[in-house]
């Protein structure tokens, strides 16, 4: 019964949001279920050593995930060896995390460690690996490397799953914030393209980034609309939306919109994410700041300590991005 909710939850059947705190009491029955009947260095009990790490990031629980992502691959390194892909699967897991706790460096030696062994077991070139790589070097400021990167996964993509595959699409949309961060707008626009819910979020980017705000908000009415409609109202990737709306609502000068706006994403964040998710805290630095602008000392000074509390505080530079793309400072990527 254990094994089988926690099938469901991966598989989206139980409803996500508010439920992580189920979720990992369910995988932690699991776990100690599979490891007195099959052993701790089954494949199967390191499958939910993995899981349960997967859901203490998203639970913002980065330590924790970390030492079970470890646990995990130090037993598939013992299980199936460096180079099978159940390994490798976990090392792009941890270079992940690296990406969210910071740590550059290493996550360039996991990524590369992934790419050479998935070179050996699937042939050249495994394109997940190769477009996180492609973040990774955007992320660390190395902006001809990336372009050449989201490419090769480009074209890896489209021969393997097709051009209209929803990790081509992914790739198409890092490609056009990376060219927005080279300054290509117009390379940009033509990468991102029009339609897709994503892609418009990422065009509001693009226009913010031009200053030509109404057309911004445009973009994001409509990304909101099309995620409220296909996702619902308390999805994450709705909620970054509604974040990055609230930031151009500051800069229209909007302030009083940007509130209710925050308000929202913060009250979404907390619900889905928990109040110590990285997304959660992005949101509470960016009302804080807001209160600051709005003369609201009080309620800034709560933000701010709320803030310093977890370990961030006004303008860190956050990495809110999970998976497909990197944040633009303060904003969330849809």
């Amino acid at each position: 019964m254990v094994i089988l909710l926690v099938k469901r939850f991966r598989s989206g059947a139980l409803p996500y949001p508010g439920k992580l705190d189920e979720a990992e009491k369910i995988y932690q029955r699991a776990l100690q279920g599979k490891a007195k009947a099959l052993g701790p260095g089954h494949t199967s009990t390191l499958d939910t050593v993995n899981n349960l790490a997967n859901l203490y990031r998203d639970q913002g629980k980065l330590g924790e995930a970390e030492k079970m992502y470890q646990r995990a691959l130090q037993g598939m390194e013992k299980a199936w060896g460096p180079d099978h892909t159940s390994t490798l699967s976990t090392v792009n897991n941890l270079a992940n995390l690296y990406v969210d706790q910071g740590r550059l460096d290493e996550v360039e030696k996991m990524y590369q460690r992934s790419l050479q062994g998935h070179k050996k077991a699937l042939g050249p070139g495994h394109t997940d690996t190769v477009n996180n790589l492609g973040l990774l070097y955007t992320k660390q400021g190395k902006l001809d490397e990336p372009e050449k990167m989201y490419q090769r996964a480009l074209q890896g993509y489209e021969k393997a799953l097709g051009p209209g595959h929803t990790s081509m699409l992914n790739t198409v949309n890092n490609l056009g914030l990376l060219y927005t961060d080279q300054g290509k707008l117009n390379e940009a626009e033509k990468a991102l393209g029009p339609g897709h819910t994503n892609t418009v979020d990422n065009l509001g980017i693009l226009y913010k980034s031009q200053d030509k705000l109404d057309e911004a908000e445009k973009m994001y009415q409509r990304a909101l609309q099309g995620k409220e409609k296909a996702l619902g109202p308390g999805h994450t990737s709705t909620l970054n939306t509604v974040n990055n709306l609230g930031l151009l609502y500051v800069d229209q000068g909007k302030l009083d919109e940007a509130e209710k706006t925050y308000q929202r994403a913060l009250q979404g964040y907390e619900k889905a994410l928990g109040p110590g998710h990285i997304s959660t805290l992005v949101t509470v630095d960016n009302l804080g700041l807001l209160y600051m602008d709005q003369g609201k000392l009080d309620e800034a000074e709560k933000m701010h300590q709320r803030a310093l509390r977890e370990g961030v505080g006004p303008r860190s530079h956050i990495n809110a991005g999970h998976g497909q793309q990197l944040g633009h400072s303060l904003q969330i990527p849809g």
